[in-house]
């Protein structure tokens, strides 16, 4: 049976019901019911039966979401690990280690967590996302993810040599920094006691320096014991880059912590090819002041000069000086210093008061140290302390002397003018901060690089490796999502809005009118990159089972929105 239209001349055309038959070796047709009359709705039901076909009467009831994962933001990252190549940096060869690698880099970025939470993120029972299903691990243990931080780890040198090769070259700036992280429990062999710049008093930590290229590209990276001074990390990374980079001409900067004299006098002066530049400290900027080397005057009308010093030779100084920092220093000197005034004045009602006065000489000392510990002022007062008294004076005279250096500093380097000009050698400098924006978002904002559980020397090194390799991935992917995001994506020509490579840094008008409207020139809504992953992640796969005896699972993944579209747009991915 089946149904047939029939066309009339000048009428709605005939829907009939006919069946075929054999006579005399002839194939003839028959009228069994006609259907004219009948709703499309209902006729539409009655071919899908002919057709053996099952009639169901809600389509919300024709089948049951079997599960459903987020799957848009691993599409993403793991796409845009892909397209920049860093599954064949780290083996051109598929393998199941390689899988797990990448898993952890991916899952770093979307959501930080213990090896323990990441495989079971990865697990086809508790898997919150698609990154086990598109890595083909759905079936892991927890000693996977350790066995595959080891296989890592004796893979670092290679990866980062081939990082060096993609990114570094002959004559190249190379950006190097310091920081740590604080270490849990009292087992790892490289965790120290030392200067603690996450601030967490009391905690062993570990140190780890950042090789990037001159945009912030990270290249390679090195733990160190957590009691390392920053100047002895030089050595080591001067010789990666020399041997097993083989960089024969290459220009370190470096912040004036880590590049000191005695650094420069030891590591640099008569290594051929090997330049550095880097920034005075306050006493030595002092002492050129006070020899008339700089002349603060001469900055009333320039803010950029170059000077040379008999105490430098052969050597660059360009001198800096910004108004805006001068006023932003003397503003926050005098808040620190009334602040301590005041802490010193409730100690000065403790020691006078009647009832249960502070005495002795170490138990004022005591909450004297506690205030000068918090301030860091300490050193513009006069303090007196005996058994039954204190009192504190400004020093007038060391005051105004660091408000001459207000404002001042001075670029050291060892590149020759023809090679790079004072405010090419300027800009150069203030690249660390993009190494610093790296730290930040290895540390708080995206990576969450600490604490650090692991004991083991080698999974600390493949732990920090790790966090490195991801924030490359992050680094790629905000350089082409930045349209959609609060970053400035015109960059060229807020540079050229600079007044002077001395001046604050400005935003393009297209990055203000973004800040202002939140909204893209195509009206898309602005994110940050966390919340541009958690909106990608709203596109989810579904595993569908329809209501029909026999039928197959099939699969179903959310439409995309036009923001979502865009994104994958710019990451040059094409969404299944």
């Amino acid at each position: 049976m089946y149904i047939e239209n029939v066309k009339n001349r000048n009428s709605p055309p005939c829907i009939l019901l006919r069946e075929s038959y054999r006579k005399e070796g002839k194939v003839k047709k028959r009228t069994l019911a006609n259907l004219t009359n009948w709703s499309p709705k209902i006729l539409a039901g009655f071919k899908k039966l002919l057709k053996g076909g099952t009639v169901i009467d809600s389509l919300k009831d024709s089948f049951n979401v079997v599960r459903s994962l987020p799957h848009g933001h691993v599409a993403a990252v793991l796409g845009a690990l892909r397209k920049i190549g860093l599954d064949r940096i780290i083996d051109p060869k598929s393998s199941k280690m390689r899988n797990l690698v990448l898993s952890m880099i991916v899952s770093r970025i979307l959501n930080p967590a213990s090896k323990l939470a990441t495989s079971r993120e990865l697990k086809e029972q508790t898997a919150f996302n698609t990154l086990g299903k598109e890595c083909h691990l759905e079936e892991i243990h927890e000693n996977d993810l350790y066995e595959a931080m080891d296989w890592l780890f004796e893979r670092q040198q290679g990866i980062e040599n081939r990082l060096a090769g993609k990114h570094l070259k002959d004559g190249t700036f190379v950006l190097y920094d310091l920081t740590s992280s604080y270490v849990e429990g009292q087992c790892c062999a490289l965790a120290r006691r030392g200067y603690p710049r996450d601030k967490k008093k009391g905690k062993l930590q570990i140190e780890y320096g950042l090789l990037c290229d001159f945009e912030g590209r990270p290249v390679s990276v090195e733990v160190f014991e957590g009691n390392t001074a920053d100047p002895k990390t030089v050595a080591n990374q001067i010789e990666k880059l020399r041997k097993r980079f083989g960089l024969k001409r290459v220009v370190i900067v470096g912040d004036r912590g880590m590049l000191t004299e005695a650094r420069i006098n030891e590591e640099f002066k008569g290594q051929k090819g090997l330049d550095w530049i880097t920034a005075l400290k306050a006493p030595a900027i002092k002492k050129l002041i006070e020899k008339k080397t700089i002349q603060p005057s001469l900055f009333d009308e320039v803010d950029l000069a170059e000077v040379t010093s008999e105490e430098y030779p052969g050597e660059r100084l360009i001198v800096c000086r910004n108004p805006f920092l001068t006023e932003e220093r003397r503003t926050k000197r005098e808040e620190l210093l009334k602040a301590t005034e005041k802490e010193f004045e409730k100690i000065i009602k403790a020691v006078r008061r009647k009832r249960n006065p502070l005495r002795g000489k170490g138990n004022i000392g005591v909450r004297v140290g506690k205030v000068k510990d918090k301030y860091k002022v300490a050193k513009h007062f006069q303090l007196t302390i005996s058994y039954a008294s204190f009192k504190y004076q400004r020093k007038t005279e060391t005051i105004e002397e660091e408000k001459a250096l207000d404002g001042f500093y001075v670029i050291r380097t060892s590149v020759a003018e023809k090679t790079l000009s004072k405010d090419k050698t300027v800009e150069a400098y203030k690249q660390l901060a993009v190494v610093e924006r790296a730290f930040r978002c290895l540390k708080t904002v995206d990576l969450k690089v600490r604490p650090i559980y692991h004991y083991s020397e080698k999974r600390v090194r493949a732990h920090i490796f790790l966090c490195m390799l991801a924030y490359y991935v992050e680094w790629h992917m905000r350089q082409k999502l930045a349209p959609i995001l609060f970053d400035d994506h015109d960059k060229e020509t807020a540079k050229n809005l600079r007044k002077s490579i001395v001046a604050p840094a400005q935003r393009s008008p297209a990055a203000k009118k973004k800040d202002g409207t939140k909204c893209t020139e195509d009206k898309l809504q602005v994110h940050s990159f966390q919340t541009l992953l958690k909106d990608l992640g709203t596109i989810t796969k579904d595993w569908c089972m329809p209501k029909i005896p026999g039928a197959p699972v099939f699969e179903k993944t959310t439409r995309l929105s036009q923001l979502q579209k865009r994104a994958f747009q710019l990451l040059g991915l094409r969404f299944k």
